[in-house]
C-alpha cells in the first residue's frame, strides 16, 4: 500500500523536512500497473454494489456536508481504508522500518531522486497538455540535466541550477480542462483520490512514463523490478511517521485524511491552473 498522505499531518505532528508533495513523489515513478488494477477493481465494485453508496440526506445541513465531503461511497471507502491500514500495521510498517534501518539515508535519497527524474516525462506531457510552458520547460530540463549530470537521475543536479521539481500530473491537466473530479475514492494501494485521479494516474500515466517501456534484454527487466521494489520500500519508510501521527492525533483518521487531502488537492490544482509564467527560469533574470 502506498497512500498519498502528504500534507496530512494532524495537530501536533511534525511536518517532514522534505516539504509538500514529497512523500507522494518518493514512489511517484514506480510502476502504475498495481494502481491500474486497484482502480479498475474498485470502479467495477462501485458499479456492481449500490449498497456501498450513501444516498443523499434530506436534511439541508446534512446535505451540504454530504456534498462538501464528495464521498457518496464512504462505506466502501472506509472498508478499503481499514484494509490498507491492516496491511500497513501487519506488513508494510515493519518492512518500511527495516528498510530505513538497513539502507543509508544517502541511498534512500538517491532512490527518491531516481523516481522523481524518471517521472519527469509524465510531468512534462501533463504540463504541455495544460499549456503550462514554463513548467513544461522546467520538467524537460530537469530530466535532461539529472539523466546526464545526475548519473541517470540518482542525484538532483537540476534544482540547484534553477529547475525545481514541481507538481504536475494528468489528473491536474484534466482538471484544467474542466473534467469533473467524480466522487472521492480510497483505493487499495493508492490511498486518497477521485475517479478522475484513478483514471489519469492508472491509465494515462502508464503511457507517459519511460520506465514502463523498459525492454527485457540486457538485464533491464531486472532493473525495472528492482527500481519498482526499491521505490515502494522507500515510500513505505518515508510515510511511517506521518501515518502514525495521523492515527495517534486524529479523532477520525479516515475523515481527517479525506478532508486534508481534498483541501491540499484544491490548492495544488488552483496553483497549477493559475501558473502562467514565461519559459525563462528565475536564475536567468
Amino acid at each position: 500500500m502506498h497512500a498519498d498522505f502528504d500534507g496530512l499531518e494532524s495537530e501536533g505532528a511534525t511536518r517532514r523536512d522534505t516539504g509538500p508533495g514529497k512523500e507522494a513523489e518518493s514512489v511517484r515513478g514506480t510502476s502504475r500497473l498495481p494502481r491500474l488494477a486497484a482502480g479498475v477493481l474498485t470502479l467495477l465494485t462501485l458499479t456492481a454494489c449500490s449498497s456501498w453508496r450513501n444516498p443523499p440526506p434530506k436534511d439541508p445541513d446534512a446535505l451540504a456536508d454530504y456534498k462538501e465531503a464528495n464521498d457518496p461511497y464512504e462505506p466502501l471507502n472506509r472498508k478499503m481504508y481499514s484494509l490498507n491500514m491492516w496491511a500497513y500495521h501487519h506488513a508494510l510498517r515493519p518492512v518500511g522500518k527495516a528498510w530505513a534501518w538497513v539502507v543509508p539515508k544517502f541511498a534512500r535519497d538517491a532512490i527518491s531522486n531516481l523516481s522523481e527524474t524518471w517521472n519527469e516525462p509524465v510531468a512534462f506531457f501533463s504540463d504541455v497538455g495544460a499549456g503550462k510552458s514554463r513548467r513544461a520547460g522546467d520538467s524537460f530540463m530537469r530530466f535532461a540535466i539529472n539523466m546526464t549530470a545526475g548519473v541517470g537521475g540518482l542525484i538532483d543536479v537540476a534544482t540547484p541550477v534553477g529547475y525545481p521539481q514541481e507538481d504536475g500530473n494528468p489528473g491536474m491537466t484534466l482538471a484544467t480542462w474542466g473534467v469533473p473530479s467524480g466522487p472521492y475514492l480510497f483505493l487499495p494501494g493508492m490511498g486518497p483520490g477521485t475517479v478522475r485521479d484513478a483514471a489519469a494516474d492508472g491509465i494515462i500515466s502508464i503511457g507517459l512514463a519511460p520506465i514502463d517501456y523498459v525492454p527485457k534484454g540486457y538485464g533491464l527487466l531486472t532493473f525495472n523490478w528492482a527500481y519498482n521494489i526499491a521505490g515502494r520500500l522507500n515510500g513505505y519508510a518515508d510515510a511511517i511517521d506521518q501515518i502514525d501521527n495521523v492515527e495517534r492525533d486524529a479523532l477520525d483518521p479516515y475523515a481527517f485524511i479525506r478532508s486534508a487531502w481534498q483541501q491540499q488537492q484544491a490548492v495544488k490544482i488552483e496553483a497549477f491552473r493559475n501558473d502562467n509564467r514565461a519559459t525563462v527560469p528565475d536564475w536567468y533574470n
